[in-house]
């Protein structure tokens, strides 16, 4: 079982592919804290195996790049930020359940709505998190 996380300050993206099964939705830190507790109970943390985007791996100056007022680059800095320790959150949780799990640098483009159904054949509505968790593991 392959699970991918697209971590986000509100809902992360979750996609899991057993199978020929896909499941794939946003889920709050909690709800996803339970969610691997259940697929442990089922499956064995042994069939598990987590891809983690984590967005911190990227070195970068974004703050350099960006015009505009010293408020707007700070409520950038905060999500940013935020996001982050969301990620180091996941991969925490991950090691408190003794998982597998692989920090995934983000090297990848967006794909919209139509590319990610060209490539995947999902047709279910998506929105980014969804699409860029389900390209962790898409493939793998």
């Amino acid at each position: 079982m392959k699970i991918g996380i697209d971590p986000d300050c509100d809902k992360s993206g979750f996609a899991l592919i057993y199978q020929n099964q896909t499941e794939l939705t946003t889920l709050t830190f909690f709800e996803l804290f339970d969610r691997f507790g259940q697929l442990i109970n089922s499956f064995g943390k042994d069939n598990i195996k987590v891809y983690v985007e984590c967005g911190f791996l990227n070195k970068s100056n974004w703050h350099r790049k960006v015009q505009g007022t010293s408020a707007i680059n700070a409520k950038i800095g905060e999500r940013t930020g935020a996001n982050f320790e969301k990620a180091k959150k996941i991969c925490e949780m991950c090691e408190y359940y003794d998982l597998k799990y692989i920090k995934v640098k983000p090297t990848r483009k967006k794909l919209n709505a139509v590319e990610f159904k060209a490539i995947t054949k999902i047709e279910k509505r998506t929105n980014q998190e969804m699409r860029d968790a389900l390209m962790l593991v898409f493939g793998r």
